[in-house]
């Protein structure tokens, strides 16, 4: 019993130490500390830079927590909007092979529902491989306007 209780002291003292280490994780530079008192306030820190995303991305979840309620200055806010963009940058994905993706691919990449994707499939097995994206756009329940959008993101 006494080693049980041992061990969970240990676990919340470790525990209480994680969100400093996550702090100290965080690469050094301009608008690290900004980030930090901007993003810590309402949840963890690890959860906010476990995004990766482009500038616009990070612009739009700034906003959205300044919506919800976070604080700070125009001078904070940007350097926490350069900061976010340096060190957590959008990863780069390999683009989309409309002949071997699967459903759930298309729902991410292409922004498709759950239904619109099953329809390229369906499609792919009946008529056989997408040959271009006038191919892709012949699927019912597809907004060609859609599949435009993201037709740099494809390959066939």
């Amino acid at each position: 019993m006494r080693s049980v209780i041992r061990w969970n002291i240990k676990m919340l003292a470790l525990l209480a130490l994680l969100p400093g280490v996550v702090w100290a994780q965080l690469p050094e530079g301009p608008g690290r500390d900004e980030t930090i008192k901007l993003c810590s306030g309402c949840h963890e820190l690890a959860r906010s830079v476990s995004l990766r995303q482009s500038r616009d991305g990070w612009k739009a979840t700034i906003n959205k927590m300044i919506g919800l309620g976070a604080t700070g200055t125009e001078e904070e806010i940007s350097a926490a909007l350069d900061y976010l963009s340096a060190h957590y940058p959008a990863q780069t994905l390999p683009p989309l092979n409309v002949n071997t993706a699967k459903a759930i691919d298309f729902e991410t990449r292409l922004s498709l529902r759950r239904s619109q994707a099953a329809a390229i499939i369906e499609y792919r097995k009946a008529h056989g491989s997408f040959k271009s994206i006038d191919d892709l756009k012949k699927v019912p329940g597809m907004d060609p306007e859609k599949i435009e959008a993201k037709k740099d993101v494809l390959v066939f």
